[in-house]
């Protein structure tokens, strides 16, 4: 018997863990296993794994570094848990949810482009006379490196007289430059040309071509007295006005304005090209001129990997040692199917599951061992051919002396585990037990779980009528990313499926259906995106149901009688809000040489109001108690208030029930964030023929939870819309009417449609990598 305390103990033990809804939770993990952690969608297993013992491990880090550096490092805080023995250090792999800058790249995210730098400034072949080189100059990131022109952006925004007077025959005081300001900003650019003595009523084709071009591109700003024409109510006296031409104005609202909406309409009198000094490289001259091999580092870095690591392998002898290291480097990426990627292709094109997949062959190539990785739903995104690759991955990382503990919904992960844990056996407050801990083979006798039915049911699902098209969606031919001249068709009034391996090309073609597609008449385009960036950003205030209930407390005879308006309910603007943590519920709190950390505000306590908005009760409870329900108790809580009722109704339908009213759009993950969307949508009223469009709805769903929202979407289409989804669950597949399936392979391997049609005819192809696993659905033989 092992010594629970004791430096050999080979299990992790928790005891008392009461992170979010988590109730006083015992359980002990083997180490060394890859352990899953299972439950449906809410259920407290993130919270166990990821809240409470990497938390817990990486405070215990923390302890042992020292203050000083301890501020540089985002810190997740103590766990609520009594006590855990037996934890090694720990490496978290979360799904980042932040957006990524057009700067970062395949070659960044994997550190492959620091040694491709190290090479060329090592071994490189420079020209006659040249210098060597530090690796800094190339990189298009650093000022020794970018090149001057773009800024190491690689493309440069111009624009054109076309662009900014679209109507030529318009005069500059009915509104021929286009890209001007409206409003006052607009006329005082106007009468500013006019005080300069330029014509404003004549259409702009008449007008000389040299009074055009200084118009629309000069850079002079001069300054000149306005003597606004009078209106008959107001007086206006003369002013200084400043001229600043067209091209100015949109450059400068591009580059500077904090407005999305004022940078898209800039945007519209723009044309991105590549950079004519860099050719769109990014790079200085100087780095350029260096070759390896006989190509230049942005040749190289264009090319896919898989054909990067053949050309760098062919390369002569001189640089051996560096050149292998970046073969051994590229490996691991190769092995996870990512070989069609280059290391310039920025991150903003990626998917979440090619992005997890980067960061999970950097580690494996880091040679860590006697850690503890904690991933959350590696197989997000990913196709089950892709999935095959990630279990391999996984048990490398375990035989390398490693315990992988990963919070997954994907069956054929939950069946490849050495040990299993279940969380539920319902979400949020109906969940937080660990109802089963040991081999997967024990989950059969577990009458409470939720996951048992799916992963030891053999049976094929009910056969479904595939319903008949009114219609055809045709798009094409699309020649965008890997698709070269791909032309698609959709059935409308049914349900498609878009399926293929990640970078197939499945997201850029459903990109291609828009409003203006003959056939569509309503567009709804919903994905991953986050719902707010900021804490005050919630579901009650995304949804529009927090106007409601701000409606609701404002109409309660305590309100009335202390004269509180609507707007004394919310927690963004003075008057009921707490002005000490200005509504956030939090404060900051700086210390010298230690990190500046986060504690509830002395003052509200977290309620984000101030004490007389928190004496306005309705049935009971105050608004700050009320933002803190679930989807669940406030619908039974305002089950006769009919608008929201309405709104908490659509949330339950997508399997939302779990989440708190308030909770922060910052908590959310990329699938709650499109389906809180998906929802918003299905509570307003439906006008006419809708295209739903959908990027993996089910991503982080339980098979539980699939089954509700997927009963939602099929509801729309019977009511006679179209639902179009980019879809990797076979489950889902199998249920649909129509499979257009991409590939065979990623990049330039695939980018065509290699199958298309009724589930069991994509099933039988024999070229669609997609084509097994769905015939593995159908027969129910997964």
């Amino acid at each position: 018997m092992h010594d629970p305390h004791g430096p050999h103990d080979p299990y992790v033990r928790v005891r008392g863990a009461r992170e979010h809804n988590l109730k006083g939770v015992d359980v002990d993990i083997p180490r060394d296993v890859l352990a899953v952690f299972a439950g449906v969608s809410g259920s407290g297993k993130s919270s166990l794994a990821f809240g409470t013992i990497y938390a817990e491990a990486q405070r215990r880090y923390f302890e042992s570094v020292a203050p000083y550096a301890r501020r540089l490092i985002h810190q997740v805080g103590a766990p609520k848990v009594g006590e855990i023995t037996g934890l090694p250090p720990a490496v978290s792999l979360q799904q980042r949810r932040s957006a990524p800058t057009s700067r970062s790249s395949v070659g960044t995210v994997t550190n492959l482009s620091n040694s491709l730098r190290m090479l060329f400034s090592r071994a490189g072949t420079y020209p006659p006379g040249a210098g060597r080189l530090d690796s800094d100059a190339f990189s298009p990131n650093t000022a020794a490196g970018a090149c001057p022109e773009c800024h190491g952006l690689g493309r440069v925004h111009r624009t054109s007289e076309e662009l900014l007077v679209p109507d030529p025959s318009l005069s500059i005081r009915e509104g021929a430059i286009a890209a001007w300001p409206g409003a006052w900003q607009g006329k005082n650019l106007r009468d500013v040309l006019d005080a300069l003595g330029y014509d404003v009523d004549r259409p702009w084709r008449e007008l000389p071509a040299g009074e055009r071009e200084w118009i629309l591109f000069t850079d002079e700003q001069p300054v000149v007295t306005v003597h606004p024409v009078r209106d008959a109510d107001r007086i206006q006296r003369p002013y200084q006005g400043t001229y600043m031409s067209a091209r100015r104005y949109v450059m400068k609202t591009f580059s500077d304005s904090k407005s999305p909406t004022l940078r898209t309409k800039a945007e519209r009198f723009l044309t991105s090209t590549p950079c004519p000094a860099c050719g769109g490289s990014r790079l200085r001259p100087e780095a350029l001129a260096v070759t390896f091999g006989g190509r230049t580092i942005a040749e190289l870095a264009a090319l896919p990997l898989v054909e990067l690591a053949a050309a760098l392998d062919a390369t002569s002898e001189t640089a051996r040692v560096l050149t292998d290291d970046l073969i051994s480097r590229i490996a691991p990426v190769l092995e996870l199917g990512l070989g069609y990627l280059s290391l310039d292709r920025s991150t903003p094109t990626l998917s979440a599951g090619e992005l997890q997949r980067l960061r999970l062959a950097t580690q494996l190539r880091s040679g860590l061992f006697g850690v503890v990785y904690v991933l959350d739903e590696p197989s997000a995104g990913l196709h089950p051919a892709d999935t095959e690759a990630l279990l391999v991955v996984l048990e490398r990382l375990k035989a390398a002396g490693n315990s992988v503990f990963v919070v997954e919904h994907h069956l054929d992960v939950v069946r490849g585990a050495d040990w299993l844990v279940e969380v539920g056996p319902g979400a949020g407050e109906h969940g937080g037990r660990v109802l089963h801990s040991g081999p997967v083979a024990g989950l059969a006798a577990v009458e409470e779980s939720a996951t048992a039915r799916y992963l030891f049911d053999r049976s094929p699902g009910p056969a479904r009528e595939v319903r008949e098209p009114s219609g055809w969606l045709k798009t094409g031919p699309v020649t965008r990313h890997n698709l070269r001249g791909v032309a698609a068709e959709f059935p409308l009034g049914a349900f498609t499926a878009v399926t293929g391996v990640s970078g197939s090309g499945k997201s850029t073609l459903i990109g291609e259906l828009t409003q203006d597609t003959p056939g569509v008449g309503r567009l709804v385009s919903v994905d991953q995106k986050p719902i707010g960036r900021t804490p005050r950003s919630n579901l009650a205030t995304y949804t529009g149901l927090f106007d409601v209930v701000r409606k609701v407390f404002a109409a309660t005879d305590g309100a009335r009688a202390r004269g509180f308006g609507v707007g004394r309910f919310s927690f963004n603007v003075a008057g009921g809000r707490c002005e000490t943590c200005q509504g956030e519920g939090f404060v900051s709190v700086e210390l010298l040489f230690l990190p500046s950390t986060y504690a509830p505000c002395p003052d509200c306590g977290g309620a984000r109001y101030n004490p007389e908005t928190l004496e306005v009760a309705y049935r009971g409870r105050n608004i700050a108690q009320v933002l803190d329900l679930t989807v669940e108790s406030a619908a039974e809580f305002f089950s006769d208030t009919p608008a929201v009722a309405r709104s908490l109704g659509t949330l339950l339908d997508v399997g939302l029930g779990y989440l708190r009213l308030g909770q922060p759009a910052t908590e959310l993950s990329g699938g709650e964030a499109q389906r809180i969307k998906l929802a918003s949508e299905l509570q307003r009223g439906r006008r006419g023929h809708t295209l739903y469009l959908l990027d993996e709805p089910t991503t982080g769903l339980h098979p539980a939870d699939v089954d509700v929202l997927m009963s939602r979407l099929h509801g729309l289409v019977d009511a006679g819309h179209t639902v179009i989804v980019v879809e990797h669950d076979m489950s889902v597949v199998a249920g649909a009417d129509w499979v257009v399936d991409l590939g065979p392979g990623g990049g330039d391997a695939g980018g065509r449609i290699v199958a298309a049609g009724p589930p069991a005819d994509v099933a039988r192809s024999a070229e669609s990598r997609t084509a097994p696993y769905l015939a593995r659905v159908l027969s129910g033989s997964r």
